[in-house]
């Protein structure tokens, strides 16, 4: 049952390229050229099908009844008849070559087909030398680009556009890996190529591929295929074949037990084709066909095509059934139809002559003559380009890349005596429940694709996972770090190879017994044993094929999770800082020590500018702050300090005054608080004490630092903190901490230690001496490492999680690491003293209340100032500076009489009314009110 790019002459291209010469050769005995009128009574128009093939069948049909249609429209090519001319290739791409090089003698101005890819691919050639359009709707090769054959055009949707919709939902489902079987030739290998491209684009891939041999299937060949697909791991499989291979692939994978549950099959529409055309196929082809998801080029539902399918049933009673190649098929003789009377619109005259550089050639009694050159070729070409009608495919237009214009297929699912379609795929919008036509009319959104259920092969609702562990007996090489020290998280067997034992070793093995399948495994030592390895050495191993995973405490870092993937965390980790440390004793001073020095000088300038502020804004209204300046003094600082105490006894009269001391009351009352507080933790808690206060003080000192060998700590602190590699001393053992430690610096040790928390609760649970010193400075996790989208982490994740909420995780930490008392000894680190840092915002508002008091106050004595004449000043007063400073300290320095300050305001205002200008008595009463006021209130100092 052969059909398109399916054929056993793919092999003999070179052999039709050889042979094309002398077919120009022999087959045109005589000279002519030819201008036809402008509306000639007869155009020409050949088809090339595989008459024998499902395509075939129904494309012959749907051609033969669109050129009827076309000639007996009148509003189309009036008084012009389209002949059609067909010829039957039998499935050779050597006879199709034949068929399309006759055609150039019979001024033939466009063609129908080929139907084969692999044909395609050569008379392709012929065509765009000769300026012939030819209008595939059957060959789908993506790689058939107008770049190379300007003069083919794809009536019909490319593969390219079907793996996207396959790749699509291998995404969707969430399968990473997928099989490939496909006809070894152009139409197969081109279109899964494709395939394996749309795969990487979503991160997944063709794990195995497979081509079958073009011809009939050998069940011999096709039995070895299937053989080894399922020894793979993948459980996804795509079938892009013929017909007559792909039931023959079906029946074998019934018998080998491959179409049963955890398999995926995905078939191309060359199924569709067949299920749509040759319904109902016998029930033990039907059996062999159950859960396989189907891909259909997608027609829009219209009335005219319901019309044409109910008068093709009339037609052919059924058989051969319509299926959508013939409806693209009916479809290009109407666009070559729009095109020509386009074409006669514009003037255009069907010319055909001999081409110059054949009839340059030496036949040697071979005659050339009539090798057809259409010289208004480019113009049809043009007006087949431009072409826009509604088929009965929906709309038929070409974009800039030649290309229909909105692919779509439907997804359809082979359950019982039939299919059901579960959704749609376009490249507008994915997959879709929704047909195209209505998603075209909205804004593209891929954020929600969905499908309608599938019933899978074995018939079953649940979604297969999509892989298995390969059975060929291969188990997983899985690399474990043989470690030399802090064994209690993973360490060899004493006496064995290849067995591990260790707090991660536990937690793996209880992960993979929560899988629902089975694990294949065996553990392989990485490292000699004496030293620890290199876990990013290791980690390297799964990408270079050394490991298939690797298990132990391996930190999840950003450059390890770039080449592999992890499962979930089951330990929290991240580096911190070990140093040793003091019992700091209370002392005499131990007073002093909840501040620092900035924060007590601050404090203290602070109360005495508090003393301050408060004296200028009282001293002219508030008799409590005047007299001599040793009292004026005296009275700042008593008041100052007073207020720490709540203490003061003097008032303030001012209600700038007021504010200011009532925000440096509540500043005082949360110092005084945390003072308190500080100073009794000191009293009451022992306090240790270490030079090191955390990773600032490392990075900015030039003492030298330690590691653990192996770890990755050594390329955070070098590359991400930027510390010289030659501070860093790596450490092998606990016993090697505790004696760096101990020598410090000055004795060839470190000052401090860096590694992952829970090396050091390990370590700290045997070493008192030493603490744990600022905070957790990297957040990460311990976990497994597999290849990059492999399925297994997924799933251990999951189980994973299991273990953490049902308690397992918990259990298996407390038999492997259980901690001793040292850990929970009640002395602490020296807690960091109160800092400036803590209280600046308390001192900013503050601050602030003082500078907005003054500057109101200085404002209030500016006015008073400006509003007092010249000639009230004192005897020996100037216009000069010096007598502006005297007269504004002197304001400054006056007490000021409240009942004085509101008569003065009352003439003022009196004075302000009297609008008879330079009146004598105005002047004369103003003058004394002024001067009466001023020596009421006399300095009392």
């Amino acid at each position: 049952m052969p059909i398109k790019g399916k054929c056993w002459s793919c092999k003999m291209r070179r052999v039709w390229l050889l042979l094309l010469p002398f077919l120009f050769l022999g087959a045109f005995p005589s000279v002519f050229s030819k201008n036809v009128t402008s509306r000639p009574a007869a155009v020409n128009v050949g088809g090339v099908l595989v008459f024998d093939s499902t395509i075939g069948r129904v494309a012959k049909i749907a051609i033969e009844e669109a050129v009827k249609d076309v000639n007996s429209n009148s509003s189309i090519l009036p008084g012009t008849e389209l002949v059609l001319k067909m010829q039957n290739t039998n499935c050779s791409g050597f006879f199709g070559m034949v068929e399309v090089l006759q055609f150039m003698k019979n001024d033939v101005v466009a063609i129908l087909g080929p139907q084969s890819s692999v044909v395609a691919h050569i008379t392709g050639l012929v065509a765009s030398e000769l300026h012939v359009p030819m209008l595939s709707f059957a060959a789908t090769d993506p790689t058939l680009s107008y770049l190379e054959f300007p003069y083919f055009l794809r009536t019909t949707q490319s593969d390219l556009n079907q793996m996207s919709a396959v790749a699509e939902l291998v995404d969707f489902y969430g399968w990473k890996e997928v099989t490939a079987i496909y006809l070894d030739d152009d139409y197969g290998r081109n279109a899964v190529s494709a395939l394996n491209d749309k795969l990487a684009e979503r991160r997944c891939k063709i794990s195995y591929k497979v081509g079958i041999q073009p011809g009939p299937a050998k069940r011999g060949e096709i039995m070895d295929i299937l053989v080894k697909v399922a020894l793979m791991e993948s459980r996804v499989i795509v079938l892009h074949v013929t017909p007559e291979s792909g039931f023959e692939v079906f029946a074998i994978a019934r018998y080998l037990a491959m179409m049963g549950n955890g398999y995926v099959w995905i078939a191309t529409d060359w199924l569709s084709s067949v299920l749509d055309s040759a319904s109902p196929l016998p029930s033990e082809t039907m059996d062999s066909l159950q859960g396989v998801l189907v891909l259909r080029q997608h027609t829009a539902e219209s009335d005219k095509k319901r019309a044409f399918a109910s008068r093709w049933n009339r037609l052919t009673r059924g058989s051969p059934g319509l299926n959508s190649y013939g409806l693209y098929a009916y479809d290009s003789v109407w666009l070559v139809a729009h095109a020509l009377e386009a074409f006669f619109e514009q003037g255009g005259v069907l010319s055909f002559s001999n081409d110059s550089r054949i009839k340059s050639i030496e036949s040697g009694g071979l005659h050339l003559e009539e090798m057809s050159f259409f010289d208004t070729g480019p113009l049809l070409l043009k007006n087949i380009l431009q072409t826009n009608f509604v088929g009965l495919t929906g709309p038929f237009q070409f974009n800039s890349d030649r290309c229909l214009i909105h692919p779509a297929y439907d997804i359809i699912n082979v359950v019982g005596t039939g299919v059901r379609r579960i959704g749609y795929w376009s490249n507008y919008t994915g997959l879709s429940t929704l047909p195209p036509e209505e998603l075209y009319e909205r804004a593209p959104n891929r954020s929600s694709q969905q499908l309608y259920s599938v019933i899978w092969p074995g018939e079953t609702l649940s979604k297969p996972r999509g892989w298995v562990f390969p059975s060929n007996g291969k188990q997983l090489r899985i690399g474990v770090p043989d470690r030399a020290s802090f064994r209690q998280f993973v360490s060899k067997v004493r006496g064995t190879d290849n067995m591990f034992k260790g707090f991660c070793i536990d937690v793996f093995a209880a992960a993979v017994n929560l899988l629902p399948y089975a694990v294949p495994y065996q553990f392989v030592p990485f490292g000699n044993g004496h030293e620890n390895p290199s876990y990013t050495d290791l980690v390297n191993s799964i990408t270079t094929g050394l490991f298939d995973a690797a298990v132990g405490d391996i930190a999840i870092t950003t450059n390890r999770t770039k080449i592999v993937d992890f499962t979930q965390p089951y330990v929290a980790s991240g580096l911190v800082v070990v140093a040793p440390f003091r019992k700091m004793n209370t002392g005499a001073w131990a007073f002093l020590r909840p501040f620092t020095p900035q924060m007590w000088i601050v404090t203290g300038a602070f109360f005495l500018a508090i003393g301050i502020v408060i004296w200028i804004l009282e001293h002219r209204t508030n008799d409590e702050f005047r007299g001599s300046p040793r009292q004026q003094v005296m009275t700042i600082l008593w008041f100052s300090f007073s207020t720490l105490f709540f203490a003061h006894r003097e008032n303030t009269a001012s209600t700038l005054g007021r504010v200011v001391l009532i925000i440096w009351l509540f500043v005082v009352l949360i110092i005084n608080s945390s003072y308190t507080a500080s100073l009794t933790s000191i009293f009451t808690v022992q306090q240790l004490s270490s030079p090191i206060k955390g990773i600032d003080s490392l990075i900015k000192g030039d003492e030298p630092i330690g590691f653990q060998v192996g770890s990755f700590a050594e390329h955070y602190l070098t590359q991400e903190l930027k510390i010289s590699r030659s501070r860093l001393k790596p450490l092998g053992s606990p016993d090697a901490y505790a004696k760096a430690l101990r020598d410090g610096p000055g004795k060839g040790g470190v000052a401090a230690l860096v590694d992952e928390l829970p090396y050091v609760e390990m370590f700290l649970s045997t070493q008192c001496s030493f603490r744990i010193v600022g905070p957790e400075f990297t957040k990460s996790g311990w976990g497994f490492a597999f290849p990059r989208d492999s399925p297994l982490a997924v799933d251990l994740s999951t189980a994973i999680l299991a273990l953490s909420e049902n308690g397992d995780l918990q259990r298996i930490h407390d038999k492997w690491l259980m901690q001793t008392s040292c850990l929970s000894d009640s002395a602490e680190i020296e807690s960091d003293r109160l800092h400036l840092k803590s209280f600046w915002g308390l001192f900013l508002i503050c601050g602030i209340a003082c500078f907005v008091a003054l500057f109101i106050y200085f404002l209030q004595i500016l006015h008073q100032l400006c509003t007092t004449p010249a000639e009230s000043v004192p005897e020996g007063s100037s216009s000069s500076r010096s007598g502006h400073l005297q007269r504004f300290l002197s304001l400054m320095d006056e007490k000021e009489d409240p009942s004085k300050r509101s008569k003065r305001r009352k003439v003022e205002r009196a004075l302000s009314e009297n609008d008879i200008a330079g009146n004598p008595e105005r002047d004369n009463k103003r003058q004394m009110g002024i001067q009466d006021e001023r020596q009421s209130s006399a300095p009392v100092s």
